[in-house]
Parts: structure tokens; C-alpha cells; sequence
């Protein structure tokens, strides 16, 4: 595993085995922590980052997402790809642009190139963060970036929230980045 995400006091990692109560008491741990934090389970494999999927959805907090890839591009050279939900709406759009200026922005300010690329979502924005963590085959991601629920609904409570879902099916370690604006720390 590279030494960004585990030698680096802006990064809580949190490993664990892969069972649903064990991820979920963990994730009602962090929920009021300001800085991202990568679950790792006995599960995964864990490789050098090379690719990061990034999934955005309609959310406006999905921007959030932006800081954190683009640091980790940066400093491990790493290819972004950035699966927009394939929503009806704009939203999801703007948040990918949003993204990819900010990408783009950090790259022209530091000089260095960062790698990425878009690509269309076959689920809708309530079903991105499962159809990311499901085509991990496809992406051959070594890393996947996901935004925390803001809060737990009654379906959550019920039957668990999506990145905790996400966490048990992937393959590889799982990026949370907080939503709470008043809880947001950037790694840069």
C-alpha cells in the first residue's frame, strides 16, 4: 500500500474485517471525522495506486471528491477516472465539471499533468456508488473514492448505507470523504 494513505496523519485508515456490524460500527466511528478516511478489509487487494474511481453523482457534495483525487493523483501519479451517474438532470454534470476544474486548475498551477478521464455511469445516481464498487473488473481501479451518507435514513437504519455496502463488495480499499461542510479538512 502506498505510504500517502498510510503514513499520513491527514488520513485515518481504518482496517477491520470484512463483516457488515464490524463495518458499521467503524463507520458510526467516523462519522464526525474531518478527514478522509480509507477502510481496508481482510478482503481486499491492495495495490499501488495507479487508477482512482471516482463516483459523482447529483450531490452537491460529491465535489468535495476533487481535493482529495487530485492530491492523491499528484502525489502518487495516479489516473483518475471520474464515472458520472447517468442521471436525466444536469446536476451530476455540473459536479463532474466542477471537478474537472479543479483537476485542471491544480495541474496548470503546479505543473504537473494529471491523468484522467470521464465516463458514463450505467445507474442514475442512486445506483452509482453499487455500480461502482459492483464493475471494479472494468475500472481496475486500485482505489475508490465515495462522499459518507450525510445522514442515515430510515432505509439505511434498515438495510445498512451504501458505502458501507460498497465497502464489503470491493475488492480493493474504500476512500470516505465526510460531506459536512463544517467537518471538511483538505489534504493540500
Amino acid at each position: 500500500m502506498n505510504p500517502i494513505l498510510t503514513d499520513n496523519p491527514d488520513i485515518r485508515l481504518v482496517e477491520c474485517a470484512n463483516q457488515s456490524r464490524t463495518i458499521q460500527q467503524h463507520l458510526n466511528d467516523c462519522r464526525e471525522e474531518r478527514r478522509p478516511y480509507v477502510f481496508i478489509t481482510n478482503t481486499m487487494n491492495i495495490k499501488p495506486l495507479r487508477r482512482l474511481l471516482v463516483p459523482v453523482s447529483m450531490l452537491e457534495e460529491e465535489v468535495y471528491k476533487a481535493e482529495i483525487c487530485t492530491y492523491l493523483a499528484r502525489k502518487t501519479g495516479a489516473h483518475i477516472i471520474l464515472l458520472k451517474a447517468h442521471d436525466y438532470g444536469s446536476k451530476a454534470q455540473q459536479n463532474v465539471h466542477k471537478i474537472l476544474t479543479h483537476i485542471r486548475g491544480i495541474s496548470e498551477r503546479t505543473g504537473i499533468a494529471i491523468s484522467y478521464e470521464v465516463q458514463e455511469a450505467k445507474k442514475d445516481s442512486f445506483g452509482i456508488t453499487r455500480e461502482a464498487s459492483e464493475r471494479q473488473r472494468d475500472f481496475q481501479h486500485d482505489l475508490l473514492i465515495l462522499t459518507a451518507s450525510r445522514e442515515y435514513g430510515l432505509d439505511d437504519l434498515l438495510f445498512g448505507p451504501p458505502e458501507r455496502k460498497a465497502i464489503q463488495r470491493s475488492l480493493v480499499p474504500v476512500m470516505l470523504v465526510n460531506p459536512r461542510v463544517d467537518l471538511f479538512s483538505l489534504c493540500d
